[in-house]
């Protein structure tokens, strides 16, 4: 995880891919990569961070975090 130290939109892409497919959501197609800023990395790596941290999740908490990644992508 050290490369993740670097602000880059690979690592972007990289952390939003992991958090989709761990949260197996739904819509992940409507989330791109490309819909978020290099700016906004520290939020998107935060979020990640709880996502790889845990192994599974209640509903409540997938709607917790895909709201928050919607309110990163709305900003972009």
């Amino acid at each position: 995880m050290n490369h993740l130290q670097t602000q880059s939109v690979e690592n972007i892409a990289f952390m939003i891919d992991e958090i989709k497919t761990k949260l197996k959501m739904a819509s992940a197609a409507a989330m791109q990569a490309s819909h978020f800023k290099v700016e906004q990395y520290e939020d998107i790596k935060e979020l990640y961070e709880i996502v790889a941290s845990k192994e599974k999740f209640s509903i409540s908490e997938v709607e917790a975090l895909v709201s928050e990644l919607g309110k990163l992508r709305s900003q972009a």
